[in-house]
């Protein structure tokens, strides 16, 4: 996926669900533990060196796996290559269990399957389509199309 570096600086700028000083550690063999600011903003999960205001990186939260590694860390690794994975190290097991939380509701596709049951819950009760005002309660992306809400 290609990204223009001005929009994702300027994404990276934007109020944060979440943000805070972790232990990162990157994927490559040898890396070790850093203090990065950490900052969710929607779907993407910046970090920051602790004195600059530019990201060093982003990963995007979709296609991912949020794992629980030793107590108070966690690692975040692709569907596409689960050996390669981030580590964070939180400074209690209170924020690690929040920080896992945000990070597994960050996906679009965890956002669309909310849609789409809160639909069929308004649906239920209602008898009418929430969407259907907005115009779009044909688009593909706003049905079941095989999953289970």
């Amino acid at each position: 996926m290609r990204y223009n570096e001005k929009e994702l600086q300027a994404l990276s700028r934007q109020p944060a669900e979440m943000a805070a000083e972790l232990g990162m550690r990157g994927p490559k063999k040898g890396s070790v533990l850093k203090r990065r600011l950490v900052k969710l903003v929607v779907n993407f999960l910046f970090y920051f060196r602790t004195d600059e205001a530019e990201p060093v990186g982003a990963l995007l939260l979709e296609r991912c796996r949020v794992t629980r590694e030793e107590p108070g860390t966690f690692s975040i690794s692709f569907i596409e290559d689960p050996e390669r994975k981030y580590h964070f190290e939180c400074s209690s097991e209170e924020q690690c269990q929040e920080w896992m939380e945000a990070l597994r509701r960050a996906s679009y596709e965890f956002m669309r399957r909310s849609l789409i049951f809160y639909r069929n819950e308004i649906r239920k009760v209602t008898g009418k389509d929430p969407l259907e005002q907005f115009g779009i309660s044909e688009e593909a992306r706003f049905q079941l199309s095989g999953l289970q809400a």
